[in-house]
This record gives structure tokens, C-alpha cells and sequence, in this order.
């Protein structure tokens, strides 16, 4: 097993800067830390950290987000993806707040709403510095290198856990569970890369079993991923004589839950005639189809949209939604209905 000693003296030169990370000597926010563990779910710290800085400006505490509207958070979490994450987001800061405060031990934190097993132990780890290591894609990676694990993912996930989950023998490891942590995280981040790792530059270079055997690139090596289905979907842009574009919002439960939409049909897996589309639509209007399609891509399939765009009548009853101006639409709506906006030139 490498040496904490060794990963930890080099996080002490080389840590990053990170708007949710306490400096050397600072108290730890576990608001912040929590909200940056969410926010960064299946994206990158290049992408989070502006909308981080907003979404922390506009909530600055628990306490905040509890008491703010869901409408409030869903036009704040617009564009990041996942919108589960908002709503368990939301439903967590409500709890933590009636309770006080964020609990310091592993079982209470994960037994908060849409905090899983990572979540629970990173929050655990940084902000209490609880004994855990938690591991996201970049300790897997670390520890695959480092014991030549040639099991591919997901299947190697319990073998690397428990891999990672040893470090916590290290004396140096438990006396600094949060800083271990985070240099596991950077370690991965920075050196130990997905494509060509700095492997002369790592403080564990010496103990890695793929560098010894010429494999780090390769490692960790992942079962392929089966195709994802296509659906489609048929949407409407209505304007009205002021300019504004109609928005409806969606179901509380189910995909994009709460979340505004430009309204349209369900999405299926065969393409929508134009006549049983406008079953959906959200008015009677003079509807003509835009040339080209939208696109976006989901976890488990992939959607292609037809949009259709008109002006309503001055004799028409309005409909019910929300009318909004360009720019604010396009602020309030998830990346999915942006795609529409492109395709009609709303800007």
C-alpha cells in the first residue's frame, strides 16, 4: 500500500483552489461541500464552478435553499441536467434545516433525501472528517492504476471500493480523512488523468502496479455500453403579439419534474404525425413546422424533436402557462428545451 505521508505532502504543494473548498485553517462549510458534491454529479468542476458561485449567491445557506420556492430552485438549476438533483436537493436543505444542521456521522447523512453512499461518505470525509474514503470516478481510476486492476467497470466497483476502502489503515490517512480525500480527488484530477497520465510527476509512482507493467493508460478499462433507444417528441412555440414564448411546467414526478418546457407531446418510440401532434398543442394557431430537428441525449435514450411555431390569433383565448421573454425562457428552461429554442433562433 503507498504511503499517505507521500499523497499527502504533495496535496499540501499542489492543491487546487476551489470555490467550495476551505483554505488551509479554515472552518468547513458542509452546506457548500454538499452542494458542491450534487452539483457536480456527472459534470465537470470547469462547468460547475461559475453556476456554483450563482446558485451559492442566490442560496448562501441551508436555511436559504429551505425556505426558497421550488420554482425558485428549478429556475436556478436550469441547464445543469439531472433534474432529480434539484428536487432531492431541495427536499434535503428542508430537512437538514428543520433539524438544525448537517449530522457528522455516515448513516445519518446518507439517510437524507438523494444523499447515496457517496455522497454521504464525502460530505462525512471533507466536512467531518470522518475515517472514509469516498470514491467517485477519479479514485476509482487512481486505485485501478494502482493495483492493476483489469476488471472492467461496473463489475470492478465493490473490488475497487474495498481497494480504496483500506487506505483508512494508513495512520497519516485517519488523522487527515477530509485532506486525504481531496488529494485522492486531485490526484486524479490533475495527474493521474483518464488519457495519458503525468505518471514522472506522481507522488506514488514508485508503488503503482499498471506504471511497473506499462498498462496505466489502459486502466480502468469499462464493459461497453449498450445502445440507447430513440424517441421522439412533437412541441409547440407559441408567441404572443408581445414577443413572449409560452412555457408550461412539467408533472412534479418523472423526468425534468417541476422543470419548465416549451409544451409538446409525450415522448415515444415512433415519430408523431402531424395531425395527432396537435392534439397536444397548446393552442389553436396557424402551426408551421420548423426545418431540421432538435436533439439532445439522456442517460438511458436518446430524443429527437420536431417544433412547430406560431403566433397566437388576436381572437384566441390565451392559454394557461407562463409567458416569458426570450432571455428569460431560455435562463428558466433545462438544456433539453434549449435545443427547441436553437432550432426556432430564440435567443
Amino acid at each position: 500500500m503507498p504511503s499517505a505521508a507521500d499523497l499527502l505532502a504533495w496535496y499540501d504543494r499542489h492543491r487546487r483552489i476551489l470555490p467550495w473548498r476551505a483554505a488551509p485553517g479554515e472552518p468547513r462549510d458542509p452546506y457548500r461541500i454538499w452542494l458542491s458534491e450534487v452539483m457536480l454529479q456527472q459534470t465537470t468542476v470547469a462547468a460547475v464552478g461559475p453556476r456554483y458561485a450563482r446558485f451559492l449567491a442566490r442560496f448562501p445557506t441551508v436555511q436559504a435553499l429551505a425556505a426558497a420556492d421550488w420554482a425558485e430552485v428549478a429556475e436556478e438549476w436550469a441547464g445543469l441536467g439531472y433534474y432529480a438533483r434539484a428536487r432531492n436537493l431541495h427536499a434535503c436543505a428542508q430537512a437538514v434545516a428543520a433539524s438544525g444542521g448537517f449530522p457528522c456521522n455516515i448513516p445519518a447523512l446518507a439517510a437524507l433525501p438523494g444523499i447515496g453512499p457517496y455522497t454521504a461518505a464525502a460530505v462525512g470525509a471533507i466536512a467531518f472528517d470522518a475515517p472514509v474514503v469516498p470514491v467517485d470516478g477519479n479514485v476509482e481510476r487512481v486505485v485501478a492504476r494502482l493495483h492493476a486492476v483489469a476488471d472492467p467497470l461496473p463489475g470492478a466497483k465493490p473490488r475497487l471500493t474495498a481497494l480504496a476502502g483500506a487506505f483508512m489503515q494508513d495512520a497519516d490517512a485517519r488523522a487527515r480523512p477530509g485532506d486525504f480525500a481531496q488529494a485522492l480527488f486531485d490526484l486524479g484530477a490533475t495527474i493521474c488523468t483518464p488519457r495519458s497520465p503525468a505518471c514522472a510527476l506522481c507522488p506514488w509512482q514508485a508503488g503503482c502496479a499498471a506504471r511497473r507493467a506499462g498498462i496505466a493508460a489502459e486502466l480502468p478499462r469499462k464493459a461497453p455500453k449498450p445502445a440507447r433507444p430513440l424517441r421522439h417528441g412533437a412541441h409547440f412555440l407559441l408567441h404572443d403579439g408581445a414577443g413572449r414564448v409560452l412555457l408550461r411546467r412539467r408533472p412534479a414526478k418523472g423526468l425534468l419534474g417541476g422543470m419548465l418546457e416549451v409544451p409538446g407531446t409525450p415522448w415515444r418510440d415512433t415519430r408523431w404525425e402531424n395531425a395527432e401532434a396537435f392534439a397536444h398543442a397548446p393552442a389553436a394557431a396557424p402551426w408551421h413546422p420548423l426545418p431540421g430537428l432538435a436533439r439532445h441525449g439522456f442517460t438511458h435514450f436518446e430524443l429527437e424533436m420536431v417544433l412547430f411555431m406560431a403566433i397566437l390569433p388576436a381572437t384566441a383565448a390565451r392559454p394557461e402557462g407562463e409567458w416569458q421573454d426570450p432571455p428569460a425562457a431560455r435562463a428558466a428552461v433545462p438544456s433539453v428545451m434549449r435545443r427547441l429554442l436553437d432550432l426556432a433562433g430564440v435567443a
